[in-house]
């Protein structure tokens, strides 16, 4: 099983608009960094571990940055997910061509599926 590491901003409700969704996706394995069962692992750690990347990219942040970066450096495919209307970097072309701008991911989950199923092989 193909897994996917979840990079995001923890200032929102990630839990309820991000984690809740992925969930219903059950043909991958998805690391939610700030699950609380987790073990603690470095982040830089578990990138290098899965197979692809996706990023919730509405909101700026330095670590989703970082992170985008260390996937990069591993050679690891990233799917940029993002509110629609939310203003984001344009710089994130650099890395990827494979964005999905949602209104409510617990109603769009299986289209996200879908280009998951694209990207990964």
């Amino acid at each position: 099983m193909k897994i996917i590491y979840v990079a995001h901003y923890t200032k929102y409700d990630f839990q309820r608009e991000l984690y809740e969704p992925l969930k219903k996706i059950t043909n991958y394995k998805f690391i939610f960094p700030h699950d609380k069962s987790l073990v603690s692992e470095s982040s830089k750690n578990k990138i290098k571990k899965c197979d692809v990347i996706l990023a919730e990219v509405s909101y700026p942040s330095t670590a989703i940055g970082i992170e985008i970066g260390w996937a990069d450096s591993f050679k690891k495919p990233v799917i940029y997910l993002h509110k629609k209307n939310s203003k984001i970097s344009k710089s994130l072309n650099i890395i990827s061509k494979n964005f999905f701008a949602y209104k409510d991911l617990n109603k769009e989950y299986k289209k996200l599926n879908t280009l998951l199923n694209k990207v990964i092989k």
